[in-house]
């Protein structure tokens, strides 16, 4: 639930991240704008999501009223990402290590919010493949039981693309919700097998799937 430390954590794994700093009081403020770079996200280090708690700060912004607007609550300065797409990974981690994962998912998103979820993610196999090591790695580092999400942005670099993490969702996502008619397991089932011991079943996609996501009246 908090975001430092969470960067914090992947980063010692070794798992790239968009460059960060702390930002707990104005000297903070000045020395992590100057270290990341503007534009940047300052977001809130507890209780943001959905895009609340975070304040877009570009160039020549006035980033003192930014953290102003997030009431001077403890933050963290991230930089700006140009990535090409953003994805998701769903994994399972039962309680004697084994892990499963859904196919990777590509999100887009309006106004902050998940709005369509496609699966297959139109990336090449080999960076669906790393995506799906890194949540499985970072599952696996936490010790954890139960299914968990790593959404990641795809950055392209040259003719290659790579990942960065973006955040880590320690429970069933709505990325994920596609599982529900989508595949032969559902990432809740999944998440009460894991958690009562059961075997794991094995998630096999049955086409190419869209999802959207309704929220509200």
């Amino acid at each position: 639930q908090d975001r430092l430390i969470e960067k914090d954590f992947i980063d010692k794994l070794g798992i790239a991240t968009a460059p960060y700093a702390p930002v707990g009081d104005a000297a903070q403020l000045f020395e992590a704008t100057r270290k990341i770079g503007l534009p940047a996200i300052l977001k809130t280090r507890r209780m943001g999501y959905d895009g609340k708690g975070q304040q877009k700060i570009d160039p020549g912004g006035d980033a003192a009223a930014a953290w102003r607007a997030l009431h001077g609550a403890p933050c963290i300065l991230e930089g700006f990402v140009p990535f090409e797409r953003e994805i998701s990974v769903v994994v399972a981690r039962a309680r004697d290590g084994t892990l499963r994962s859904f196919d990777v998912t590509e999100n887009e998103h309006r106004d902050h919010i998940l709005k369509v979820s496609r699966v297959p993610a139109a990336i090449p196999a080999p960076v669906a493949g790393e995506a799906t090591r890194i949540a499985e790695s970072i599952a696996t580092a936490f010790d954890y039981v139960g299914v968990l999400a790593v959404e990641m942005f795809v950055l392209r670099e040259g003719l290659s693309q790579r990942v960065l993490v973006n955040e880590v969702a320690p429970r069933v996502h709505n990325s994920g919700h596609w599982t529900i008619d989508g595949c032969t397991v559902s990432q809740f089932e999944q998440h009460v097998r894991a958690v009562a011991g059961w075997p794991l079943a094995e998630p096999i996609r049955l086409g190419r799937v869209e999802m959207v996501n309704l929220i509200g009246a």
